[in-house]
């Protein structure tokens, strides 16, 4: 008898092959339907274990991950251009066919990140913003009306696109500023802000991912805040997974794992006040949290609909 694992594991090789054997990774009709049925596919609930998958399926995912990111990349594009022919873009974010999920991710984000802050924060930068920087854009505008958003992205026309979105607005033009770096060369900048959002595609394998966050945890102001996506159990192949063991500067707050259409699970963290040093360094070496919860149904939205996830780990600050 063929068990669910196999049979999903056998769907998404069948997809991925289709997928890669695509010339192009551009918006059109036969893409969008192969990346909404793989994301169908890889959106239920599921006990599957990626690491523990063979070596060639590890390859195929390696694989398929940055086959999403290409092409979610140039998603972002088309309708950021799209967008940016209107007299005011912003007015018109109901057309990118992912907003609503924007929309459920950016208030999850914020309630969790309300919980874990003392004070609304004055500088937040977004590594990884993109040509439609949706993240920034909501969290400013229905969230977070005082706070400006710093955002980084490598690529100078994805900054000059998502500039152009906000320029016609009085508010977000003041409040959305963008750097064009890689983020592995900014340092002292990265200080000033009291929450570092790392988006999901930033860093497309362990060794990438781990190479931002270690220097994140070098240059992040201590008691500064690490919100970063991830992802959990099939979903797993369309994202990279961050385990908490990977932020090794950092205090892991909470790990939340949606299970409704916001694919990325999220991770909240704290840079540690004082350095971490390895066992086999003596005093100063990291104390693991004592009050951890079992995995539970979580709701962090009181009164809405949201107690679909579960919450992996959280910490009880006194």
């Amino acid at each position: 008898m063929v068990c669910q694992e196999d049979l999903l594991i056998e769907k998404v090789c069948d997809l991925y092959e289709q997928i890669s054997s695509l010339e192009s990774l551009k918006p059109c009709k036969n893409v969008d339907m192969l990346f909404t049925e793989l994301v169908l596919t890889c959106m239920p609930p599921s006990p599957i274990d990626v690491t523990n998958l063979p070596k060639n399926i590890q390859e195929k995912r390696s694989h398929l991950i940055r086959l999403c990111g290409e092409a979610e990349g140039y998603l972002e594009r088309h309708y950021s251009s799209i967008l940016g022919s209107y007299q005011n873009p912003l007015q018109h974010l109901h057309i990118f066919p992912y907003y609503s999920n924007y929309l459920k991710l950016g208030l999850l984000e914020f309630s969790i990140l309300s919980q874990h802050s003392t004070h609304v924060p004055n500088k937040i930068a977004f590594i990884g913003s993109g040509p439609l920087p949706l993240t920034s854009i909501v969290l400013a505008s229905n969230h977070l009306p005082s706070t400006t958003f710093h955002n980084y992205d490598i690529d100078p026309l994805a900054n000059s696109s998502a500039m152009h979105l906000v320029s016609s607005d009085p508010d977000l033009s003041n409040r959305m500023v963008f750097h064009t770096n890689d983020i592995l060369d900014v340092s002292n900048d990265l200080k000033d802000y009291e929450v570092v959002y790392l988006a999901a595609l930033v860093g497309m394998d362990n060794i990438e991912k781990n190479r931002i966050i270690d220097h994140l945890g070098k240059h992040m102001a201590p008691g500064s805040l690490l919100m970063l996506r991830s992802a959990h159990g099939a979903r797993a192949f369309l994202y990279p997974v961050v385990e908490p063991s990977d932020l090794r500067d950092f205090e892991v707050i909470s790990v939340f794992h949606p299970m409704d259409e916001v694919i990325n699970s999220i991770v909240i963290s704290r840079k540690y006040s004082m350095p971490i040093r390895p066992l086999d360094q003596g005093l100063g070496s990291m104390i693991l949290p004592n009050k951890c919860s079992e995995i539970q149904v979580f709701n962090p939205l009181m009164g809405l609909n949201h107690g679909n996830m579960i919450e992996e780990l959280t910490i009880n600050e006194d």
